[in-house]
């Protein structure tokens, strides 16, 4: 349902008195219908009131209620559901004064599955039901680290299902005491449940608990002589107690903590959030805002709060550098429960915002020269090109194939000087010449921007095509049928002996081809992107190729037929599987005699 209050002038007291307690998404608008501000709460009258109480929480928030000219409202079924909308409207309406953290990846966490025997593994993306999860981490470095170390003292599995269903034999983990061997019944299910029970109290912070337990367990072993059982302890301890000990700062307690630093330095602003768990210093990860019109570093602090923790788990204790009571109030509109927010006291807590502090102006700092940087490559290209403006936006092309078999253009996208891989396109290319660069790139270009002329996709700003004059003619052809001649192009033809900095632009304009040289930074950003897009192209057409030539092989082999075919690929997981299996491992399979299972591996091999 909304609500609109259309005033000229707005009276927040009559609208307050109506507001409904239900969560829900409200706007400010101001002059002309703009939007000011999306925002959600779990209880709207609350938390849209409290923008008009007589002192506001940062004057950028007063400047905003100060242009406010009407607050709409939609009331939702769930705060889940609120987070949703307010997300679509920010993208969509882009408001002036929200402050927007954006991440490209989300968080990475460890995984223990819902198996009969659990396996552990690297997540990051949806949670799938019945699976734990633990997290989040602050990079890929310190889950992979965790696992080694749970793998190293617990035994767990790591392998996929499809493979964990189709051992015969211990794999090599097994061998180098990095797995129990489930897969082949060397530990009974009791006995992989209590490791996968010690897991799971280590990753949820009781260490030095899980640590006594298997001294105790070392002991008993020792006095009813099982001394196998009793170094197997042992190893256990000591492995723990040494990744507790080498950690940079050790809190000697199993504690959850989150620390944020917000810092604002040379014009910009880092809230850099480091994650304690267990008592263990996993890393930290900096972060930048976005999008507001004015924003300092505890506005930022506190955005960063409310964006960050309704998406992920929140710890028992989190510490701040900035604005711990608006951090309570932030945290109190997104759960029911806050956590402890405190400014650090001890010598730990002290140690630890140092560093995040420290890791916030290190960023800062790489940033400012990166951007630097940037700009400077973009300035040297928009010259180079004689452009009136620096391209913002640069697309690139290029052909992958093989005699013309499974061939794929790719598309690469360079938004302000950095790769935006969630914008990478390929394209299989079908009904062509095997071989005719020039058709596939025809292809290729007609499917992308037919898009971008229908309105539904972003134009570029700069074009650059892997390739000399056929390439480029043909790329101009396309762009004139779809009424996209004036974006600027450029070819990338490769110099002589391939060699890197002798490349040549060529122009569709007829210009004599231009040469930049090895020094030239506008060639430095043409090579780097035009060799993205190569190794994009190609790292799909392998994919293709592969597919096309086991799935062929597959097909040409007499008894095999589609259902056979499809036992064959979910019984190994896929192509490669059914490649790698034995002729024992293929005889397994429902349907398959062992002549059958010879001529299979023999067609394959």
């Amino acid at each position: 349902m909304t609500d609109p209050t259309p005033v000229s002038a707005f009276d927040p007291k009559p609208f307050l008195r109506t507001l409904t307690e239900e969560p829900g998404v409200y706007r400010m608008i101001g002059a002309d219908d703009k939007v000011l501000y999306v925002g959600k709460a779990k209880n709207l009258r609350r938390r849209v009131s409290s923008y008009f109480q007589k002192t506001v929480s940062s004057p950028r928030i007063a400047m905003m209620v100060a242009q406010v000219q009407r607050v709409d409202i939609t009331a939702t079924r769930s705060e889940a559901e609120a987070l949703i909308l307010e997300n679509n409207l920010i993208k969509s309406l882009a408001p002036r004064y929200n402050i927007l953290f954006r991440d490209d990846k989300t968080y990475p966490y460890i995984e223990l599955s819902a198996d009969e025997y659990p396996r552990l593994a690297y997540h990051r993306g949806a949670f799938t039901k019945g699976a734990r999860y633990f997290g989040p981490f602050p990079n890929a470095w310190a889950v992979r680290e965790s696992i080694h170390l749970l793998q190293k003292t617990f035994q767990l599995r790591t392998c996929e299902n499809t493979v964990f269903a189709n051992r015969s034999r211990p794999c090599l983990l097994h061998q180098i005491k990095r797995c129990t061997a489930p897969c082949v019944g060397l530990i009974e299910p009791q006995g992989y449940a209590a490791d996968v029970k010690l897991a799971t109290r280590f990753l949820d912070g009781q260490a030095n608990e899980v640590i006594d337990d298997l001294s105790t367990r070392m002991q008993a072993a020792a006095d009813r002589l099982a001394f196998e059982e009793a170094a197997a302890c042992r190893d256990q301890v000591r492995v723990l107690q040494a990744v507790l000990h080498k950690q940079f700062v050790d809190s000697r307690k199993d504690e959850d903590v989150d620390v944020l630093a917000a810092i604002e330095e040379d014009g910009m602003t880092c809230v850099n959030i480091a994650m304690v768990r267990g008592g263990r210093h996993l890393g930290d990860r900096p972060q930048f805002p976005s999008g507001a019109a004015v924003s300092g570093a505890a506005d930022s602090l506190l955005a960063f709060v409310e964006q960050h923790y309704s998406q992920h788990p929140i710890p028992a204790r989190i510490l701040v550098n900035l604005a711990p009571e608006a951090v309570k109030e932030t945290l109190a509109e997104i759960t029911d429960r806050p956590p402890g927010v405190v400014s650090p006291r001890f010598a730990a807590e002290k140690a630890w915002m140092e560093m995040a502090e420290k890791n916030a102006r290190l960023a800062i700092q790489a940033r400012a020269r990166d951007t630097g940087r940037i700009e400077q490559r973009l300035d040297a290209l928009r010259e180079a090109l004689g452009m009136d403006e620096a391209p913002q936006r640069i697309e690139c092309f290029d052909i992958s194939h093989t005699m013309g078999e499974a061939t794929v253009a790719s598309c690469v996208v360079c938004e302000a000087g950095a790769m935006k891989r969630a914008e990478y396109r390929r394209y299989n290319i079908s009904g062509i010449t095997p071989g005719d660069d020039f058709a596939a790139m025809r292809q290729a270009l007609e499917r992308r921007y037919g898009k971008v002329a229908a309105g539904e996709s972003v134009c570029p700003d700069l074009i650059l095509i892997d390739g000399g004059k056929g390439q480029v003619s043909a790329a101009r052809a396309i762009l004139a049928e779809v009424g996209l001649e004036s974006v600027a192009m450029v070819g990338v033809a490769k110099g002589e002996g391939r060699k890197a900095g002798l490349e040549t632009l060529i122009f569709p304009d007829g210009r004599e081809g231009l040469a930049l040289g090895g020094e030239s930074a506008a060639l430095h950003l043409i090579v780097e992107i035009r060799d993205e897009a190569h190794r994009f192209a190609i790292t799909g057409h392998r994919v293709k190729r592969g597919k096309v030539r086991v799935g062929s092989k597959l097909e040409d082999i007499p008894g095999v037929g589609p259902s056979r075919r499809r036992s064959l690929l979910a019984a190994f997981g896929g192509l490669d599987g059914v490649r790698d299996a034995t002729v024992e491992d293929l005889c397994r399979v429902d349907g398959v005699s062992r002549k059958l299972a010879e001529q299979i591996y023999a067609a394959l091999h």
